[in-house]
């Protein structure tokens, strides 16, 4: 079975409403494209339509995950109109991490409650501030510091750099992703040794190493699709699922 650490922790960001999204195969770069009005969307990573063969989620579910990004993304565009308000939704195995900025407490709920109602949420990690949005510069650093991060994973034996989903916002390090507890020890000590990160915050789904042997055979076995088999209540989606709920407890590893 799997157990979910879910973790609360934002600072602000700049972007009236702006969408991230990231490819696990690739090093981030920057992308910002207008949109009307003061909604312009940045997507930080390449989104085309290759799936990684190495994510323990299935084609599926990272399906599943884009596809929940981009909703949560136009809901906030039609529901926000203030330049006050920073938000973006980072999605891993149908659960929604929502972070940024807003003014005021019913704000921050308000976000929360947009991205439960979206089909195929399972869970929302409401990582959302109350203040006033930073500079542009900010993000510039944040790219970098998510780079940084992920190379730190590269050539790393006791951890895959793919099966770590690594967004940042003002600083402070999300890391999610299917991992062992093994795993997730390693990823975010790494993290928490970039310099320039200010916090690293968990907000991984825990497998058991027997889970992890199970679908890396089924990955890597002659005539494999890459496409993992289904984890029990983590990747299949019920027929009827409950509504999503918002999880504000927070893990934090210390920055060393």
């Amino acid at each position: 079975m799997t157990s979910l650490h879910s973790h609360a922790f934002a600072k602000p960001s700049r972007l009236s409403v702006r969408m991230r999204t990231f490819s696990t195969a690739l090093l981030l770069a920057g992308i910002t494209v207008g949109l009307s009005g003061c909604f312009p969307v940045v997507a930080t990573g390449v989104v085309a339509g290759a799936f990684s063969i190495s994510d323990r989620r299935t084609t599926g579910a990272q399906a599943e995950d884009q596809a929940i990004e981009l909703k949560a993304f136009n809901r906030f565009r039609e529901q926000f109109k203030s330049d006050k308000i920073s938000l973006s939704v980072v999605s891993f195995n149908r659960i929604a991490l929502v972070t940024g900025v807003v003014p005021d407490a019913a704000t921050k709920a308000e976000a929360a409650r947009l991205v439960a109602g979206i089909d195929n949420v399972r869970n929302v990690l409401n990582e959302v501030t109350i203040g006033s949005p930073t500079s542009l510069k900010t993000y510039g650093t944040d790219v970098v510091l998510t780079t940084r991060v992920k190379a730190s994973y590269i050539d790393r034996k006791d951890l895959q750099a793919n099966l770590v989903k690594v967004y940042t916002e003002a600083g402070v390090v999300y890391l999610m992703g299917l991992l062992t507890e093994r795993e997730a020890n390693v990823a975010a000590d790494l993290a928490s040794k970039v310099p320039g990160v200010v916090r690293v915050v968990r907000a991984f789904e825990i497998i058991t190493e027997a889970e992890a042997a199970r679908l890396k055979a089924q990955i890597g076995s002659p005539g494999a699709s890459g496409t993992p088999a289904p984890i029990q209540s983590a990747t299949t989606a019920a027929p009827a699922p409950a509504p999503a709920k918002a999880d504000e407890g927070a893990v934090v590893t210390p920055v060393r």
